[in-house]
């Protein structure tokens, strides 16, 4: 009979809520809830349920207010006036906005994943080719060593060929200087004092170095010697404007429809002579030395073969390169 008496309350209350069937509301259209409140405690001791009932029986009332409280905070969820994010109109001109800037987004996000990719085969090109020089230069090597051994054994004397590469430093400035001597300063580059210039060996060159001797040492630099001045003191001529060799994208840019991508392609053509040699030698700037330590010998103006520094000193321009580097 209380269980009875309870469901009953129960619907009574829904009924009084939401109207019959629980479908539609009452008059007011919402209760308040302590209106619900109000009636289940009026239901409860019109008909002496409260005190009668065992502990199953008032879960099942608790759980049947739980359920109207429940249905109450969602009609008044579905029939609230604070509008949602999808009922807010939004200006024209922002969603243009936020559509274009959704757009370069994505076009960055591509351009960056197409750049990494593109770099990243363009390092694999770089190793393999450094690879292929450092093997390259490894074997002419042993070829020299073993010529040399071949010519010793057979009591000969081994000659290398001659040098196809000079580098040639100015040492003595502008004073006193010929109108003619100075002109050819000017076409080799050499502006300033401790200027330095990779150039190559013809008859030519030759010929005007004698001309302008007296302000210059040249001689042929070595592998290592083109190494440490292009990675210590290199700079590229870019739009006439001095600018470091800090990325192999600069030298790309500039030398790569020569087939030059990177600093190692440069130390290469520079070192053999290669066929691009004019256009390298013309994109570096004039290295610009320091005094060498301890410096210049004390009859600096002498001829080198005299106790000077003048004039040419073949492979010895290695060890002024060091001092001046």
């Amino acid at each position: 009979m209380g269980a009875t008496s309870a469901m009953n309350g129960s619907a009574d209350l829904r009924e009084s809520a939401w109207g019959v069937g629980g479908k539609e509301y009452c008059s007011s259209n919402i209760l308040p809830l302590k209106c619900i409140a109000a009636d289940w405690f009026r239901v409860s001791q019109s008909q002496n349920v409260a005190l009668k009932l065992q502990f199953s029986h008032r879960r099942s009332l608790f759980h049947a207010l739980a359920r109207a409280v429940l249905d109450y905070v969602l009609i008044l969820s579905a029939h609230s006036t604070v509008p949602t994010n999808d009922q807010i109109l939004v200006p024209e001109t922002l969603l243009k906005k936020r559509k274009s800037q959704e757009k370069a987004r994505a076009e960055r996000t591509a351009a960056i994943e197409k750049k990494k990719a593109s770099n990243k085969e363009k390092r694999g090109v770089i190793f393999k080719r450094a690879e292929k020089y450092v093997k390259e230069y490894r074997d002419a090597e042993r070829e020299k060593i073993r010529l040399h051994r071949a010519a010793k054994k057979d009591d000969s004397a081994y000659i290398p060929a001659e040098a196809k590469l000079m580098f040639v430093v100015r040492i003595k400035g502008i004073n006193k200087i010929a109108p003619k001597p100075r002109k050819i300063l000017q076409l080799l580059r050499l502006l300033q004092i401790n200027n330095g210039v990779f150039i190559k060996v013809t008859k030519a060159i030759t010929e005007m170095l004698k001309i302008v001797e007296p302000w210059i040492a040249y001689g042929y630099p070595n592998l290592k010697s083109i190494k440490e001045l292009i990675y210590k003191r290199g700079y590229g001529k870019i739009n006439k404007q001095r600018i470091a060799l800090t990325d192999n994208a600069i030298i790309e840019e500039n030398l790569g429809k020569y087939g030059i991508v990177c600093i190692e392609d440069l130390v290469h053509e520079i070192y053999s002579v290669g066929p691009n040699f004019k256009q390298v030698s013309n994109f570096l700037w004039p290295f610009k030395l320091s005094n060498p330590t301890g410096g210049f010998r004390v009859r600096k103006f002498k001829h080198y073969i005299e106790g000077g520094d003048l004039g040419n000193r073949e492979d010895a321009i290695n060890g002024l390169i060091r001092q001046m580097n």
